[in-house]
């Protein structure tokens, strides 16, 4: 076990590092964040603007569900993008570059450098979503906080780029090229969102279609509702991502 564990950590340490000095890296992170603090600027402008009116209505919507919330939501949309940016290059750069064998002839199972790949990658999206929270957490002295729906969505954003961040680290694993890696893992991530959409417009909102889709599952943590069985669908997928992506290298090493 201790062995595992010291394979485990050295593979996070050697990619978190990778990440720390990829400008790509740097780059996602100052601009996302930029646009982020942009709209918050703005939410936050509409929410101080339309205290008189809300003043009427002390069960209105406050500051988390009108700002908060809101701002993780546009997270979500970002994460669409940016995660399979972050992730594409985690084994198949490793492949295109040549030094996949490396970690192989060091001993290291598939299993490790997967798992040691991914957590770090979601240290970097777990920071990420920290520095957004940084926001909205500013203002903790000057407003009510609604902590049960902000812990709900903080939740809700971190089980999403979780999942994401696994699916991404699996197409990677199957790529042979970065480009591809991040191209297949967008587009699943569209279609886990969406794969209930055409359910919606026929007005069906039961059954198994709609359990598949994140959305199903996400959205209910946005508006405060904590589910055993949301959790357990993004679990579920995190370990299918990672079995599979372990799987395929585990394959990779015995071909050579």
């Amino acid at each position: 076990m201790s062995h595992a564990l010291t394979n485990t950590a050295a593979v996070t340490r050697l990619e978190w590092r990778r990440l720390l000095v990829r400008p790509l890296a740097w780059v996602l992170a100052a601009l996302t964040v930029a646009w982020l603090a942009w709209n918050f600027t703005l939410m936050l402008g509409s929410f101080l603007s339309s205290q008189i009116q809300r003043a009427a209505q002390p069960d209105g919507p406050g500051f988390i569900d009108l700002v908060g919330v809101p701002l993780l939501g546009q997270l979500a949309q970002l994460a669409f993008l940016v995660v399979p940016l972050i992730t594409m290059s985690v084994i198949s750069g490793e492949r295109r570059n040549g030094t996949l064998p490396l970690l192989f002839a060091a001993g290291v199972p598939a299993w490790h450098i997967v798992l040691g790949k991914y957590l770090a990658v979601l240290g970097w999206l777990l920071l990420w979503l920290l520095l957004t929270l940084a926001m909205p957490l500013a203002l903790l002295h000057t407003t009510h906080f609604d902590w049960g729906k902000l812990g709900a969505a903080t939740l809700g954003l971190a089980l999403m780029l979780a999942a994401l961040g696994a699916a991404g680290v699996a197409c990677s694993t199957f790529a042979s090229h970065p480009a591809l890696a991040a191209a297949a893992a967008l587009v699943i991530a569209l279609a886990l969102w969406s794969v209930n959409l055409g359910a919606q417009m026929a007005g069906i909102n039961g059954g198994v279609i709609n359990w598949l889709a994140m959305s199903s599952h996400l959205q209910p943590l946005l508006r405060g509702l904590v589910s055993t069985t949301d959790i357990v669908w993004f679990v579920l997928l995190i370990v299918l991502a990672l079995a599979l992506a372990s799987r395929r290298l585990a394959a990779d090493r015995e071909r050579g």
